[in-house]
């Protein structure tokens, strides 16, 4: 009976903070601009008063629809407005989607501290020095016993594992609660390198934690993935029954895996070459800080390759994920400098499509296919690859660690946030304290409860054309789908304006509308609408931006009509020198 009157009560309560349009000064905020209802540009913040701690800072790789986009980046329009308030930038780990928009951040506000462990910051370290970015902002390095403090957050980390070295949770006291962040995450009982802190996470589930944000990419994924020892098991089985030399493709960020497939090839006398920029960028550090040890006879130089015989050699790329500038790409397509497939050379995938990816993986391994490799993909055959995040059984014993009193997933499309959601009430959540939250939300924490505030926090995306910041507007956008989609036709008019007159019929160019030899009789038609429509529109007075309007309005339905394609129609209007002087001598 007193449980039931405790609950009713809760109710209430939270009935009435879900009623209130408005938090107050006294309350503790936790929002994403980034990393919900998507994979990627992972930001999640916590804030209280004059004080915001920002968790990550990630890029999305852009879908094929995005044309001409290089990343998609969180809008930071909100951090800029209260830049005074951010007292740090803790990074959990130093995979792309959640280290690559630091640049770009660092950009577009001033922000003193970031704080992240060893492998972290020596990538983040080589892109600040990329972009000349060094010399503004400090970089701290934490691991599980670091402690930050600040006058309302105390931040302390505890080890997970993930696809990556140094992977850290994040604890953080606030003045209404208790709030972890998962990070990335998978449990691997028998992991390569640091174990899990199970016996710190179950203690923080045994003290209380308010607020729960954990992973959920692999929401729709059961039982328990497989351990990345046994994925080096089969790469060294792989690497053994290997005749010729063998090409192994792989994400250049997983170092274990990295490690696993250097010491297969130690075992079998094979000597190693690295190429992609990324991949040799992840080695260097990789050796520099420990995680990848074998002696430095084990690499060869490019030039070095066709000098050894093939059972002797082992190439390790980037490309797995079909990248067309990867070398894995390159060397598919026969343009890579110094690796051109031969008959009884094996290419071994060792990474799974991410959603997405698989047409550009299929393209690549039908290629390689056809000049004659033999390509070996992850499969339940073989366990070439495993993931680095949790499945649904890892989720659960997460939860049940933790032991959260009220949850929100994190790091995943919409369909994955709600599949979390439903393991989460299966472990014996309230699903009234769950909160499936988009972009923007923000979440109250009050007294050590938490409701979901009716106001929101304005973030969209921002298209990162190049190194511009400043991103791609929309109707840049729309304009490349519609030269993709339906080309374009320039249309070019030569008048005098002294005379209101049209000196000669107009010409259209058109590049990517139609095939010209084919259309001369559209084309030519279009020219004599054109040409009709200015000699009445210059019966009267009229202005250049006048008369561009009147083509447009005469070739775009014309050309709807016969093609059912609306191309861009850029008028181009010559006037006569005579008549420009004039004018000149006006001014």
């Amino acid at each position: 009976m007193l449980r039931n009157e405790m609950a009713t009560q809760r109710n209430r309560i939270m009935n009435q903070h879900t009623s209130t349009s408005f938090h107050r000064d006294t309350d503790t905020l936790v929002y994403a601009l980034g990393g919900l209802g998507e994979v990627g540009k992972n930001m999640y913040c916590i804030e209280h008063k004059d004080e915001i701690i920002i968790i990550d800072a990630g890029v999305r790789f852009p879908e094929e629809n995005l044309l001409g986009v290089d990343y998609v980046i969180p809008d930071y329009s909100y951090l800029v407005k209260n830049q005074s308030k951010i007292k740090a930038l803790v990074i959990t780990h130093g995979h792309e989607d959640h280290i690559g928009g630091i640049p770009f951040l660092l950009k577009a506000l001033s922000i003193q501290n970031i704080y992240g462990s060893r492998f972290a910051l020596s990538l983040i370290e080589k892109k600040l020095e990329e972009n000349r970015l060094m010399h503004i902002v400090k970089l701290n390095e934490i691991n599980s016993e670091s402690r930050i403090t600040t006058n309302y957050f105390h931040i302390g980390f505890f080890n997970t594992i993930h696809s990556i070295p140094d992977s850290l949770g994040i604890l953080v006291n606030t003045p209404n609660g208790k709030v972890v962040s998962t990070g990335d995450f998978k449990f691997d009982l028998t992991p390569v390198g640091n174990n899990s802190d199970y016996q710190v996470m179950a203690y923080m589930g045994q003290i209380g934690i308010t607020l729960l944000l954990s992973d959920s990419t692999n929401s729709g994924v059961k039982d328990f993935s497989i351990s990345e020892k046994e994925v080096a098991k089969s790469i060294l089985d792989t690497m053994k029954r290997t005749q010729g030399r063998l090409i192994i493709s792989t994400f250049a960020s997983n170092v274990h895996r990295v490690q696993q497939i250097l010491y297969a090839a130690v075992q079998c006398n094979r000597k190693v070459c690295i190429f992609g920029r990324s991949m040799e960028n992840v080695v260097e550090i990789g050796r520099k800080l420990g995680h990848i040890r074998v002696p430095d006879s084990t690499f060869v130089e490019p030039d070095m390759i066709n000098t050894l015989p093939a059972d002797q050699i082992c190439l390790i790329c980037t490309g797995s994920q079909g990248e067309p500038l990867a070398a894995l790409s390159r060397i598919a397509n026969g343009t890579h400098r110094w690796i051109r497939i031969m008959p009884g050379d094996t290419v071994v995938f060792s990474s799974s499509p991410i959603p997405g990816n698989a047409h550009s993986v299929n393209q690549v391994v039908n290629k390689l296919t056809r000049v004659g490799a033999n390509v070996i993909t992850n499969s339940v055959l073989n366990s070439l690859h495993t993931t680095g995040h949790a499945s649904c059984e890892e989720q659960k014993l997460m939860l049940q660690l933790i032991k959260p009193k009220y949850f929100m997933p994190m790091h995943g499309e919409y369909k994955m946030l709600k599949m979390h959601k439903a393991t989460a009430i299966e472990t014996g959540m309230d699903p009234n304290n769950i909160f499936i939250c988009a972009n923007g939300d923000v979440v109250v924490l009050r007294d050590d409860e938490a409701f979901l505030s009716e106001s929101r926090i304005q973030t969209d995306d921002i298209y990162v054309d190049g190194n511009d910041s400043t991103g791609v507007a929309t109707a840049v956008l729309k304009d490349r789908k519609i030269l993709a989609d339906n080309g374009l036709v320039s249309v070019i008019v030569t008048i005098d304006s002294r005379y209101n007159k049209i000196l000669c019929r107009p010409n259209i160019v058109s590049r990517g509308f139609v095939f010209i030899k084919e259309n001369q009789t559209l084309l030519k038609e279009g020219e004599l609408l054109v040409y009709e429509a200015l000699k009445r529109k210059m019966m009267q007075k009229t202005t250049f931006g006048e008369l561009k309007n009147c083509i447009r309005a005469t070739l775009e339905p014309y050309f709807y009509q016969k093609t059912r394609r609306n191309p861009i129609i850029i008028p181009v209007i010559l006037n006569m020198r005579a008549a420009m002087i004039p004018n000149k001598k006006g001014n």
